[in-house]
């Protein structure tokens, strides 16, 4: 797992060290450093996420979890008062498929094959799955809620390989959250330092 242990220290040198003590443009150093590994790893294993055949019935499994879990998250917002409009929703939902199908690529290709290589199918899903989950930290929403979503998507992965169905529904959960939640709840999303620094 010689590669999922250097992304991972790549995210958490980032988001504990250089985030906050040098100019944001370092985070391209911890970008191109994951791409990299990434583009190795694929090469070297011929999987890039991309399994056309996946595409259609990754979707529809993809979209029946993802929209009635989103309609829950909302209902919970409404119930708890924190419900709110956000404007411009699929201005917001085009980067967040972006950024979303990143951390898929990343999260499926590279640490869930390499962790079902060092243990087994379903073992790898769970420890992917916590991995993406840790490195959320210390977020006490975002950790917690990144674990289970990655729980579903590395199964669904594992199952139907293609980012694609992944991305939407990381960017469609992303904006559920976001609508129904306020700052208070969702720790503006923030990780690492930036997360404990919230406060000051």
């Amino acid at each position: 797992m010689t590669n999922t242990i250097a992304i991972v220290a790549a995210v958490l040198l980032q988001v504990w060290f250089l985030e906050e003590r040098f100019p944001r443009e370092i985070v391209f150093l911890a970008a191109g450093l994951i791409i990299a590994l990434t583009i190795r790893h694929d090469w070297q294993h011929r999987e890039w996420g991309f399994a056309w055949r996946a595409v259609v019935p990754g979707l529809i499994r993809a979209l029946a979890v993802t929209l009635v879990l989103c309609v829950i998250i909302v209902a919970i917002g409404a119930a708890i008062g924190t419900l709110h409009d956000r404007r411009d929703f699929l201005g917001s939902l085009a980067p967040l498929i972006v950024w979303g199908g990143a951390q898929q690529w990343v999260l499926q290709t590279v640490v869930l094959r390499e962790a079902q290589r060092a243990t087994s199918r379903n073992a790898g899903i769970v420890l992917a799955a916590l991995l993406f989950g840790a490195v959320h930290l210390p977020n006490p929403f975002l950790a917690p809620v990144t674990a289970a979503g990655a729980l579903f998507w590395c199964r669904l992965y594992d199952r139907y390989p293609n980012i694609i169905p992944l991305a939407l529904s990381h960017a469609l959960g992303t904006l559920a959250v976001l609508y129904a939640f306020d700052d208070g709840i969702t720790g503006r999303l923030r990780i690492g330092v930036g997360y404990l620094r919230l406060g000051e």
